[in-house]
């Protein structure tokens, strides 16, 4: 089976920057998608496009179709950890692709990746919430010359309507 199609109810394809997921079935809301799978990397060099960072100098590269799962400053889904417990201890830890409300069919699935500011990349999700950096909302008064309603003067909020 193509690891683009291998978990049910959703299919990859072509997307305004690449590849996209996309629900080939209704969604509810918190309803889970699918697990996300792939290579779990310990190492605090590596970075990637598609990498999710799990903890400090430890990330997941994840596998189809969940790679391609893009960024939207106002998303309709959200990775959820589940750690795995035995007789107490926990084991090991899930990944999974939450839905944070319904979805309709052919709709994209889309996460917030939320980057630190020293990773941040300009965004062109076309949300009209966009915040025009792909960066974490806490971080993005980081950011040198981005106005926000924390670091805009009254003259600036005028102008440019922040």
């Amino acid at each position: 089976m193509n690891m683009d199609t291998a978990v049910e109810g959703i299919r990859v394809g072509a997307a305004k920057y690449g590849k996209g997921v996309y629900a080939t079935k209704p969604f509810a809301e918190e309803e889970l998608v699918g697990q996300v799978m792939g290579q779990v990397v310990h190492d605090p060099d590596h970075g990637s496009e598609y990498c999710i960072d799990l903890f400090p100098d430890c990330s997941l590269e994840p596998a189809a179709p969940f790679r391609y799962v893009n960024h939207s400053c106002s998303p309709n889904c959200q990775l959820v950890h589940y750690d795995i417990e035995d007789e107490g201890r926990i084991v090991g830890a899930e990944i999974w692709l939450e839905t944070t409300r319904p979805i309709a069919v052919d709709e994209q699935l889309t996460i917030d990746y939320a980057w630190p500011a020293n990773a941040a990349i300009p965004c062109g999700c076309g949300s009209k919430a966009c915040r025009g950096w792909i960066v974490c909302k806490e971080e993005l008064n980081r950011l040198p010359g981005v106005l926000t309603m924390e670091t805009a003067t009254a003259e600036d909020r005028e102008l440019n309507a922040v």
